[in-house]
């Protein structure tokens, strides 16, 4: 089913986009951005935002003007307490009864609240009173933590993060808690199976758009993160919103357009994404779709991806890019499968890991893995048994872009590996 329409037939769905040579791998490394103008003449790639510095803000000193020193400041600020002090003294000793005081009393008053000439001398030079001195040099009062305030215990064998202590980037007080925040904030994003209310589409025309968004997300050189919330965007909005097949691929790019905008350092702009649809949609119906998808998702697009889970739950057992790489081409085989679209990205990234695990023959489904992701073998294994299914289907020669891509040297080859025998997958399985 084709996905364009127009004259082009330069930039068509899922063929005609150039491939890039890579040198490294680009999930560990820096990614360098390369334009993706056409040439000949075609529109060049501008940039998708205005200045965002605070040029406009800066303030000017003007010649001959003065500021005043911090003592001088000070010095005003203490002289005016002072004076306030005073004030009150006396409003105070004037607010007292006639009956029963005497001038001698209101005069005794008077004198002990009338600050010492060490204070006035002390306030004056902006200098802290030996009182002063006596409550600063006090420990302060010691306060118990709120519960919902402590740091989470986590057992020595399973501490991962303690390594990057020292990197802030790792955010290694905080990273147990926020992957138990996302894992929590995926029951908000569960999907079921939205085909039956798409009249005009079915699950193979959303596989060709999403073969065909891989084929985007290299030739944009973009990161990982993107595609995967490219997908999930779309199927977001699929679940809501009936689309005629027409316009299925502008949805598709648009998605791709809002979580470049989301994850993207420097996100490819309108005129890009109009390009690789050969020209078959108007720069203001790719504006208004991106209108309408952010509002059928009220604008919460941080949607939690199975691919930051797989990386994480790498980390646990430290498993090698190689490894790594394998699980990354099985957890991207499973987002053009429509039957594991319901699945959390946390139980599916886990599946994939466990599936890289046993192929590679390193062991089963840990302890440690147990307690970083939640789950027991008994969980993973329904999705397991599912991917093995589509892994073990004949290729559709139609939806080659991500065996191709992953049959490259920079991925370690390992769309070509042969799959695991079942008899062994089912073995680790009882574990």
């Amino acid at each position: 089913m084709p996905l364009t329409r127009g004259k082009k037939p330069t930039a068509t769905a899922g063929s005609k986009i150039p491939k890039l040579t890579k040198t490294e791998n680009q999930e560990e490394g820096p990614q360098v951005k390369r334009s993706s103008s056409p040439p000949n003449g075609a529109p060049k790639k501008r940039t998708a935002f205005i200045d965002i510095t605070n040029a406009h803000k800066v303030q000017i000193s003007l010649p001959g003007r003065k500021k005043e020193s911090v003592k001088k400041t000070a010095r005003k600020t203490s002289s005016t307490s002072v004076s306030a002090k005073n004030q009150a003294n006396l409003k105070k000793s004037s607010s007292v009864s006639s009956e029963g005081t005497t001038a001698e009393k209101e005069r005794t008053d008077a004198e002990e609240e009338k600050p010492s000439q060490e204070e006035e001398e002390a306030a004056q030079k902006n200098v802290a009173t030996p009182v002063e001195k006596l409550v600063a040099a006090a420990p302060p009062a010691a306060r118990e933590v709120p519960t919902h305030l402590q740091r989470q215990q986590i057992p020595e064998e399973f501490d991962i993060d303690s390594e990057n202590s020292e990197d802030c980037y790792m955010c290694p007080e905080y990273a147990k808690d926020i992957f138990d925040y996302l894992k929590q904030r995926e029951e908000k994003f569960v999907l079921c199976n939205y085909m039956p209310k798409q009249p005009s589409l079915n699950p193979e025309m959303r596989a060709i758009l999403i073969d065909w968004l891989v084929e985007v997300q290299e030739n944009f050189e973009l990161y990982h993160e993107t595609l995967y919330l490219a997908v999930k965007m779309s199927d977001h909005y699929l679940s809501q919103t009936p689309v005629h097949r027409e316009m299925l691929q502008l949805v598709g790019s648009t998605a791709m357009l809002i979580a470049s905008k989301f994850e993207e350092r420097s996100p490819p702009c309108v005129d890009d994404f109009l390009y690789i649809c050969d020209d078959a949609y108007k720069r203001e119906e790719l504006i208004s779709m991106e209108a309408s998808i952010l509002q059928t998702l009220s604008f919460d697009i941080n949607i939690p991806i199975p691919y930051r889970f797989l990386r994480r739950y790498a980390k646990c057992v430290n498993a090698g890019m190689d490894t790594l790489t394998l699980a990354r081409y099985y957890c991207e085989m499973s987002l053009m499968e429509m039957d594991l679209v319901p699945e959390r990205g946390s139980l599916l990234a886990s599946a994939c890991l466990l599936m890289a695990l046993v192929t590679k023959d390193l062991g089963g489904w840990s302890p440690i893995l147990q307690f970083h992701s939640g789950y027991q073998m008994s969980d993973l294994a329904p999705v397991i048994r599912r991917l093995y299914l589509m892994l073990a289907a004949p290729p559709d020669d139609k939806l080659r872009a991500i065996r191709n891509k992953y049959s490259h040297k920079v991925f370690f080859e390992v769309a070509s590996l042969p799959l695991v025998n079942i008899d062994i997958l089912e073995k680790a399985l009882l574990q």
